[in-house]
């Protein structure tokens, strides 16, 4: 056998490498980095493995601004962009906006004296903070604060660190506002400068918007002079750069069609699934649970066997809703961008900082019909942010005194519930608001939120079935064009009509895409994720429980009452149950009537329910009346350390049913009523009174 010289054997190890090399590019080497690839990565690389060091951050992109948000639903974020874009446009400021789980805090501390931080904080539940600032709460908020400065709490080791603030809450709930308030006096305590007044949104009165819009006015009064900015004239600068890609077809394998990341564009969607990345989950079941022609209540069995999700009863169940057809063509339609409805664009930042909030290359129409939210109600800010562009003077003098005037646009907008191109439509008469630029609704509208809702069903019972119970939104209100649809009920409608045959399922004319991007959610599938509650049955059955649930206020109390006869079937020591419904007619809607009868049987005299029936009878009935009813057994209850649970309309039912327990009270055991507070006010402290309860 020939030798190989020296020589040879080089060559040959050249080309055994370059061989490889050539087959494992991509794989392993050269790969292009997608930040959708599996949880929706924040364009800022915080969660890539870059620097968490928020200080550091903005001296590398020369920011004077960091605008931090906690948001549950996405509206904190939405405020926080306003804020650092209104802040940049009006004041010079260079701003940033970060997401408060991104980042470190320990070296706050050295937060230069020339910069500002502000915080966006909504309150999420009973006073908790949202997901992404559970760590930074319990960081600035905790008794031993530890900075790199090694400096103590009492050294005020935050002296030279300016911050403004912004709370989201809800004032149904007994904790309104507590993050923004505890952040604001922690921050305080450790020795950070406070400008302005913090403010408070309240979601539970409606006025969310007109708090912030008369929050942030002296807002900036007082920065500008703390930091001596000068106000100028806004012009509009774009956030993202759109380019439509002229080579690229929107059949193209790269083009995301909606598909929330690459492994689902890719079809190999994997876990964990979770508020960034939603399982495509196959509807094993549903159903009209209502016997009336003109409401629909669906009840839907949710498939997540095979997807490692998992609930206890009393979560959450998300689901990622599409916009309907409608609407979407109506917006592609008024902002003269129809005819590119399937163009092929890119979007990225022009600031290294600023976060894509969808998956791009995509098209008009994907960003429309997934990723906005545009069936949404209007802001008065974006009305005046859109002036500018009007198609004609005129209508930029309507729209501007829109923008600027509360009770003006209370009248023309608010009270008409339009939506955005609704409005627009109607102000134009139809013709295209060509004028505006797209990066302006990116920035303008919400990311689509998913929408939640309480399971209905016991994981005890069913761990790999999730059941939804879901009152179909379909709102006519006086003087208003249209009827206000809810944009996830009416899709989840949809779905129910084509996995019963519907060969055109399409209610009320809303015309869903139902098999989803490039067909992937073919048959009846739709996106979902769980989201965690701490809204619980007691750990041991046998302490008693009392639930008030009217309407689909009862979806986790079907749940609960589920769990609990199949604990008594089991043979164990189950408390007494008590049900407090309401609905508005027996033969119309009195969901679960059969189940609640075999409950009955399993359970046995430990399961008690009470009906409230509003309009059967000459008097109108409601759980409060049924509760008053009843008052000498649930205080019996109570003092045999019974949980209370709500579920339902926090504004009206809720707040009446606090009010009302603390009466209850007070008269069974004569005592004054301010002591009936006091004790549902521990109750609620020691999670004995829960609530799951929305606006």
């Amino acid at each position: 056998m020939a030798q190989l010289d020296t020589l040879d054997i080089v060559v040959l190890v050249v080309l055994l490498i370059g061989t490889v090399a050539y087959f494992t590019k991509g794989t392993y080497w050269a790969v292009q980095q997608d930040p959708y690839s599996s949880s929706l990565a924040h364009a800022n690389g915080a969660k890539a493995g870059k620097s968490r060091n928020i200080l550091e951050k903005m001296e590398e992109t020369g920011k004077n601004a960091v605008v931090f948000y906690g948001s549950q639903t996405g509206t904190a974020e939405d405020y926080a962009s306003r804020l650092a874009k209104e802040g940049q446009s009006r004041f010079g400021l260079k701003t940033m906006v970060a997401d408060l789980e991104d980042y470190e805090y320990e070296n706050l501390d050295e937060f230069p004296d020339d910069k500002v931080a502000f915080f966006v904080l909504a309150t999420y539940g009973e006073g908790e903070p949202t997901d992404n600032a559970v760590e930074f709460y319990e960081f600035i908020h905790g008794d031993d604060v530890s900075f790199s400065s090694g400096k103590a709490a009492d050294e005020k080791p935050l002296s030279t660190m300016k911050f403004v603030a912004f709370g989201l809450g809800n004032n149904t709930y007994e904790h309104y506002n507590s993050m923004v308030r505890n952040v604001t006096a922690s921050l305080e305590k450790l020795g950070a400068l406070k400008i302005g007044d913090a403010g408070e949104g309240d979601d539970g009165a409606g006025t969310m918007e007109e708090d912030f819009l008369a929050w942030k006015e002296p807002m900036w009064t007082a920065l500008s002079e703390a930091m001596g900015l000068e106000e100028r004239e806004a012009v509009y600068e774009p956030v993202f750069e759109i380019t439509e890609e002229e080579d690229m077809s929107a059949q193209s394998d790269e083009v995301f069609l909606g598909e929330p990341n690459k492994n689902h564009l890719e079809g190999a969607s994997k876990g964990p699934y979770n508020a960034h990345n939603p399982f495509i989950a196959p509807i094993a079941e549903s159903k009209e649970i209502f016997h009336v022609k003109d409401r629909n209540c669906l009840h839907m069995e949710i498939d997540i066997s095979g997807s490692n999700l998992s609930y206890t009863t009393g979560d959450h169940i998300a689901v990622w809703p599409t916009n309907p057809g409608k609407e979407v063509d109506r917006f592609l339609r008024v902002t003269g961008i129809d005819s590119k409805r399937d163009k092929v664009i890119a979007v990225k930042g022009l600031d290294p900082t600023a976060k894509v909030p969808f998956p791009s290359p995509t098209t008009y129409e994907a960003v429309v019909r997934y990723h906005m939210e545009i069936c949404a109600p209007v802001s008065r800010q974006f009305i005046a942010t859109l002036a500018p562009f009007s198609p004609n003077d005129s209508i930029k003098e309507e729209m501007t005194k829109m923008g600027s005037d509360k009770d003006y646009f209370q009248q023309k907008v608010s009270n008409l519930s339009v939506n955005i191109s609704q409005l627009l439509e109607i102000l134009s008469n139809g013709e295209a608001w060509s004028k505006i630029p797209f990066s302006l609704f990116i920035e303008g509208l919400h990311k689509i939120q998913p929408r939640y809702y309480s399971i209905s069903s016991s994981s005890m019972v069913q761990k790999d079935k999730i059941s939804i119970t879901a009152v179909v939104e379909s709102v006519e209100k006086p003087g208003a064009p249209h009827i206000v649809k809810g944009v996830t009920t009416n899709y989840l409608l949809a779905l129910k009509q084509k996995q019963h045959g519907d060969p055109e399922p399409d209610p009320y004319g809303m015309n869903y895409a139902l098999n989803g991007p490039r067909n992937k959610y073919d048959g009846v599938h739709v996106p979902v994720h769980v989201r965690h509650s701490n809204f619980k049955l007691p750990s041991d059955p046998s302490k008693p429980v009392i639930m008030v649930g009217p309407g689909t206020g009862v979806a986790p109390f079907r749940g609960f009452i589920q769990e609990r006869a199949a604990q008594a079937k089991a043979g164990q020591d189950v408390g007494k149950t008590i049900l407090f419904f309401g609905c508005r007619k027996k033969a119309e809607d009195f969901i679960y009537e059969q189940e609640w009868e075999q409950y009955k049987q399993d359970l046995g005299d430990k399961f008690e329910m009470h009906v409230a029936f509003s309009r059967d009878g000459p008097q109108k009935v409601y759980v409060q009346h049924k509760l008053k009813e009843s008052a000498a057994e649930i205080d019996k209850l109570l003092q045999q350390k019974a949980y209370f649970y709500v579920c339902g309309d926090a504004a009206n039912m809720a707040r009446e049913v606090n009010t009302l327990l603390a009466q209850v009270i007070a008269e069974q055991r004569g005592v004054p009523e301010s002591k009936g507070e006091e004790i549902v006010k521990s109750m609620r402290a020691s999670n004995q009174y829960q609530e799951d309860v929305w606006s």
